[in-house]
């Protein structure tokens, strides 16, 4: 075997358990290993017909479905770079993405079809192949892989290659693609491997989708490599994720505080059959007293963690058994993984002192996609990546967030960086001065707020700044409510003071 990266896995796997069933989707299709293992084969046969070859990056657009996964490890043999595109983008968002990975080829469902056009017509993508049966008289992925060489490709690729490209939210007005290598990605299944025990005989619910690199790097790939099985679902809705529970026997689930709330608000409740379930899992923010309450009910604790997606996404894991006694905490470092805390000269400080959190480790990833620049500049001379996020080290070595220097916003375990809107609502006519802030909220987590002012003169609403952003960005990014202020506070050099608007509309 030459391949010593992802593409390896589903060739393994169909050596080791081709039976064992790999995926279980819509009303209850299974997949084993074998059929998954056959069909990445002849989906890397039919990219590398086209042309694809090592160093190429093939984007997917796509809702979660067994081709999503197909497709990811047929690219994965040819030494291809996947680039997963978030669904939920707006087309101009969707076109950098395409034209900044320079993509080559691009597979995606028929519905983002006009959200696509500009993007393919903008990069440098030579091939377009829809999912499913296709549409429009177009062939999807069904009748060309049918028609596709059969056999496994061994190319030539090791840990240290590029495996996939995957867009942060933008700090600066534009998304960073992060480049994560194989070695990125396998040794971070290891730490979930590890840290939240899994197992082969685990069942894991999937609700999350599948391009952000917590659900895949989290959910789905520690689940591959130890041959457990994936109940895939499109999306979420809490009724469906209880029954599902209930009728496949779910082990595993992995979701962000509201997954788990509107679960436990669900009518089905206190009558479903959860006694199946072992391990939670939780990322974003931190759960709710009154969820975990909820869930200890019903004798199940929280793994908790934190991490992004340079990181692969994980870099610590709070274990369920100390939920309650280092509560607030996102736990200690994955088992593959270093933290420390640094101050704004680079010096580590005592424990209990506040300052940067740096990650090391090799399921940190490589660096941005053509921003050799940026790329440098998030590392310290001797290595660590700089995280951004503010945080601290308790005695026993436990890690508590207490600000983000970036000011990102988490909201239903979507990241959302204000920059990226500011800079839009201020070319809006009538605004003057604009700063985004993430307001608590009891679904949500936090959702963004506009905080502007205003010409003389001038009147703008809500729904006024949401129209013209709506089309343009993701429509979880768009402010639940603008805000209109005489002025925005500001420090000696003039920056926001995000703080103490925080602090005065934060509490609604």
């Amino acid at each position: 075997m030459h391949n010593h990266g992802l593409g390896s896995w589903m060739a393994t796997r169909r050596l080791k358990s081709p039976d064992k069933p790999a995926l279980i989707f819509g009303d209850g299709d299974v997949l084993t290993y074998r059929q998954v293992a056959d069909a990445a084969d002849r989906i890397a046969g039919l990219l590398a017909a086209r042309g694809i070859q090592k160093g190429d990056a093939v984007a997917y657009l796509g809702e979660n479905s067994p081709e999503f996964l197909q497709v990811m490890f047929g690219a994965a043999q040819l030494g291809a770079v996947f680039v997963p595109v978030n669904t939920r983008l707006a087309p101009p968002e969707i076109t950098h993405v395409l034209t900044d990975s320079n993509a080559r080829a691009l597979i995606h469902d028929a519905e983002f079809a006009g959200r696509v056009a500009d993007g393919v017509e903008a990069g440098r993508i030579a091939h377009v192949l829809l999912t499913g049966d296709g549409a429009d008289g177009i062939p999807g992925l069904n009748r060309l892989t049918a028609q596709a060489r059969a056999g496994h490709i061994d190319a030539t690729v090791t840990l240290d290659d590029p495996a996939a490209i995957v867009y942060t939210s933008g700090t600066t007005g534009k998304s960073k693609g992060a480049v994560l290598s194989h070695g990125n990605l396998t040794w971070c299944a290891m730490n979930c491997i590890v840290d939240y025990d899994v197992v082969s005989t685990d069942v894991a619910l999937l609700i999350s989708p599948l391009f952000h690199v917590a659900s895949l790097g989290m959910g789905a790939l520690p689940v591959i490599l130890k041959g457990a099985t994936i109940v895939l679902e499109k999306g979420f809705d809490a009724g469906r994720a209880l029954e599902l529970i209930e009728r496949h026997r779910v082990t595993m689930l992995s979701g962000v505080p509201t997954t788990y709330q509107l679960m436990a608000d669900h009518p089905n409740w206190a009558d479903a059959d959860i006694s199946s379930l072992q391990k939670l899992t939780c990322g974003g923010s931190a759960v709710p007293t009154r969820i975990l309450n909820a869930f200890e009910e019903r004798g199940l604790s929280f793994s908790q963690g934190y991490g992004m997606t340079e990181t692969s996404p994980g870099a610590t894991s709070l274990s369920p058994t100390m939920t309650r006694q280092k509560q607030g905490s996102v736990g200690l470092p994955h088992f593959f993984t270093d933290v420390r805390i640094a101050d704004e000269r680079g010096r580590m400080v005592p424990r209990g002192t506040v300052g940067e959190i740096e990650i090391s480790g090799p399921n940190v990833f490589l660096g941005y996609h053509g921003l050799p620049e940026a790329t440098a500049s998030s590392f310290t001379d001797d290595g660590w990546f700089r995280s951004g996020d503010l945080g601290y080290l308790d005695e026993d070595g436990y890690l508590y967030i207490a600000d983000r220097l970036k000011d990102m916003i988490i909201s239903g375990g979507e990241n959302i960086y204000p920059a990226e809107i500011e800079n839009l609502i201020s070319d809006i006519k009538g605004i003057s001065g604009v700063a985004v802030i993430g307001v608590p909220d009891e679904r949500w987590g936090e959702v963004p707020w506009a905080v502007v002012t205003l010409r003389e003169g001038a009147e703008v609403t809500t729904e006024s700044v949401r129209t013209q952003l709506d089309g343009v960005l993701a429509r979880y990014k768009l402010p639940k409510n603008v805000v209109a202020v005489e002025e925005l506070p500001r420090t000696a050099s003039g920056k926001v003071r995000k703080a103490d608007l925080r602090a005065r509309f934060g509490r609604r």
